[in-house]
């Protein structure tokens, strides 16, 4: 994956989301502000 870089657009990414569909950050492009939480699991 790309590094990310600030005041740059973020890469394009596809994760499943919290109900197993795929989400494709591409697919909110033309969205005016967009917020991505990644929560992380301690197994």
């Amino acid at each position: 994956m790309p590094r990310v870089l600030i005041d740059q657009p973020a890469p394009n990414f596809s994760l499943p989301d919290y109900s197993g569909n795929l989400f494709t950050l591409s697919d909110l492009k033309g969205q005016k502000n967009v917020l991505l939480i990644f929560n992380r699991t301690f197994a």
